[in-house]
């Protein structure tokens, strides 16, 4: 941004003193939220149709589900959430503390390429199969050594830019963003210590073994869904909903409770993921006490979000982005209810290993991570490409009906298909042996599998709709769309 248009920036707020935001690094972090994104998205739905058809598998190893699997969650949880989160962070930061980011310029290079690499570096180790062979598949020590760096100075960055910040308060979305990269940055260090064989070598062993290892996999994956893939996202939440409705905040108050009280709780959760395992049956119930706990403050987040729009509720019916942005917190409000039911002992005995747990996770990643990106991308383009308005807003709106009518398809399938994985696995005959073979369940699942992988092919079209109206937005194409005008009311007689 040149100093002439932040001057016109800030007149137009009212302020008079001009503020340089730096924003090519943002427009290149969203550049690669949207390619990662499909490229995460045709991953997902390639390898769901091998599950349903596994001739896909092609017989070779880097084309195998197992290699593929890792390359599509990683791709849409760190390439496309994670260059969205550092995207938004840095654009947050500089917006609400009227500030400029500190280390300037070269400094955001390196933390956007320097992710990027990270992205393609453990990308090629997953289909390689060089891994730690974990339960997250994690990349090996010199991939988690680079991040290391890369997140150190991301994390200065986005703290420089809040102590040189011009406004008095710090704004709630800082706090999580805040809480999202001091967590993360924890949890990967402690999860990957490992020892290399050889510094000339990609092997290494973790430091840990057994079930202390499965614990310290399950606190580093669980708090991975509660500060990646939560705390960030709900710091994109606090601002863009109130941006794109143009209303403040539902309540400050709560939106410091719902924080403190997320970050406080979501910490102990993990050990829920190990009941009925050699895990001491005391963690267990603290994991699961926890996580029951933890569906108080996710759902005073959910009330913030969608109670922002209180006096602005027609907007819905005009404003697909807002639609996103508010449908997404929906979707994060009925995930954070599972979730703690599914913590439970007596409902996790029917849903653990199961297609329902893989539903729950696909109900928070594409209607709550996916669909508060796309409000957020929606937002951005016009505002970093200094365009008006988006190429189609109808466009927008035919990609949210189609990727929530695939995200409708995929999760109810994945619900029906566990929990009858789990119904066949439990059931006995009457002299006491299974009724069902393994493969039995498998093929029952069969027809579930195919109507998930179609409701992924609904999302990936969604999201190319998507890609061309941005594409068309940042070009500066206008589109003429006929509006059908509301009816003039008329005076009672």
């Amino acid at each position: 941004m040149s100093v002439a248009e932040a001057v016109a920036a800030d007149a137009a707020a009212g302020r008079t003193e001009a503020v340089a935001y730096n924003e090519r690094i943002i427009r290149y972090f969203v550049i690669a939220t949207v390619f990662w994104g499909v490229a995460a998205f045709v991953m997902g739905v390639f390898i769901a149709f091998q599950l349903a058809y596994p001739v896909l598998n092609f017989g070779l190893e880097w084309t195998t589900f197992g290699r593929l699997r890792p390359v599509h969650t990683s791709a849409a949880i760190f390439a496309f959430g994670g260059n969205a989160l550092l995207g938004t962070s840095l654009y947050v930061v500089q917006r609400t503390c009227r500030a400029s980011l500190f280390g300037g310029e070269p400094v955001g290079l390196f933390i956007f390429f320097g992710y990027q690499a990270f992205i393609v570096m453990a990308a090629l180790g997953y289909l390689a199969g060089v891994t730690q062979g974990r339960e997250y598949a994690e990349p090996e020590w010199y991939v988690d050594l680079w991040l290391t760096l890369v997140w150190v100075v991301y994390l200065v960055v986005f703290v420089g830019t809040i102590m040189k910040r011009k406004e008095p308060h710090i704004y709630v979305a800082n706090w999580f963003y805040l809480a999202f990269i001091v967590t993360i940055a924890m949890l990967h260090i402690v999860n990957n210590l490992a020892v290399p064989v050889s510094w000339t070598g990609a092997k290494s062993y973790s430091l840990f073994s057994g079930v202390q290892d499965a614990l310290t996999q399950w606190w580093y994956g669980h708090n991975a869904v509660g500060f990646f893939l939560t705390a960030g996202f709900l710091g994109i939440m606090y601002y863009f909903i109130p941006k794109q409705a143009n209303r403040p905040v539902y309540s400050y108050r709560l939106s410091i409770i719902h924080f403190w009280a997320l970050i406080f709780l979501y910490i102990w959760a993990g050990p829920h993921h190990l009941h009925y395992t050699a895990l001491p049956d005391w963690a267990q119930t603290l994991g699961m006490v926890f996580s029951v706990m933890l569906w108080m403050p996710s759902w005073g987040g959910m009330i913030n979000g969608i109670m922002t729009l209180s006096g602005a509720w027609d907007k819905l019916r005009t404003d697909p982005v807002l639609r996103f942005l508010v449908t997404s917190v929906a979707f994060y409000g009925m995930s954070t209810f599972e979730g703690p039911v599914m913590s439970i002992k007596q409902v996790n005995a029917l849903s653990h290993y199961t297609d329902w747990t893989v539903g729950h996770v696909h109900s928070g990643a594409l209607g709550w991570v996916a669909f508060v990106s796309f409000g957020a991308v929606y937002y951005l383009v016009p505002a970093l490409w200094r365009r008006g308005q988006l190429y189609s807003e109808r466009l927008v709106s035919y990609h949210f009906w189609i990727a929530t009518i695939g995200i409708v398809l995929y999760i109810t399938a994945m619900w029906i298909s566990g929990i009858l994985q789990g119904l066949m696995w439990r059931t006995y005959d009457e002299l006491g042996f299974l009724q069902y073979s393994f493969i039995e369940t498998v093929e029952a699942m069969h027809p579930f599998y195919v109507i998930r992988a179609l409701g992924g092919v609904l999302f990936l079209a969604g999201a190319l709709i998507m890609v061309y109206n941005l594409w068309r937005t940042a070009r500066g194409d206008v589109r003429e769309e006929i509006r059908v005008a509301a009816p003039v009311a008329q005076p009672a007689e």
